[in-house]
């Protein structure tokens, strides 16, 4: 892989922040980034029984005082600055 000279300077000192060879710092960041896209894109599979217990639980108020802060809060969109 040909990378700009800037890129290569700025892979090198995160590598070294992180202790670990260039190829190795590479390496890990491509493979999260792969399994990030297939994360994001992958089905999400259940049988209609299952389906009914998810539907079920999502219908329930949370009850997570951090989901409950969450959900509380105004969207950033919403935010007056």
């Amino acid at each position: 892989m040909q990378l700009p000279e800037t890129d290569i300077e700025i892979i090198n000192r995160a590598a070294a922040r992180r202790r670990c060879s260039r190829t190795e710092f590479v390496r890990e960041a491509a493979v999260r980034a792969a399994e990030d896209v297939l994360m994001e894109t992958a089905p999400i599979k259940m049988g209609a029984t299952g389906f009914k217990a998810f539907l079920n639980i999502l219908s329930k108020p949370a009850t997570a005082p951090e989901l409950i802060e969450l959900f509380g809060r105004a969207a950033p969109w919403e935010s007056k600055a």
